[in-house]
């Protein structure tokens, strides 16, 4: 098929993750993180971060988004705005507007916004 570079925290295991919000969670409010974060469980609010963000199959995410690099395979209602890269996966969803340098959504992904491809620098 085709390889797309910078998806280096695909590989990732939970195990690898400094901070992961369990599926047995419900969070609001606002998130702010530097390392690599997981979100498993449900999350409203906002994120406002430096680093990348795992929204893993399952999770429920309600809040607009900044951050290095974001994965979505669960759920996200809201705008996310990433340095790098949003990859949403063939069972993640995004409703909201994306801008980033470079994205990629996988067959029988959803996506319902507008997309906002940046220039790099």
């Amino acid at each position: 098929m085709f390889e797309v570079k910078d998806t280096d925290f695909f590989d990732l295991e939970e195990d690898d993750f400094d901070t992961v919000l369990a599926s047995d969670i419900t969070f609001s409010g606002t998130i702010g993180f530097t390392r690599p974060f997981m979100i498993k469980g449900v999350m409203d609010g906002s994120i406002n971060a430096t680093g990348d963000l795992v929204i893993d199959s399952g999770a429920s995410v309600k809040a607009d988004i900044t951050a290095r690099r974001v994965l979505v395979r669960g759920k996200v209602t809201g705008n996310i705005e990433a340095k790098g890269l949003v990859f949403v996966t063939s069972g993640g969803s995004v409703f909201g507007d994306i801008t980033s340098e470079k994205v990629v959504l996988e067959p029988s992904s959803v996506f319902s916004g507008r997309c906002t491809m940046l220039h790099s620098k």
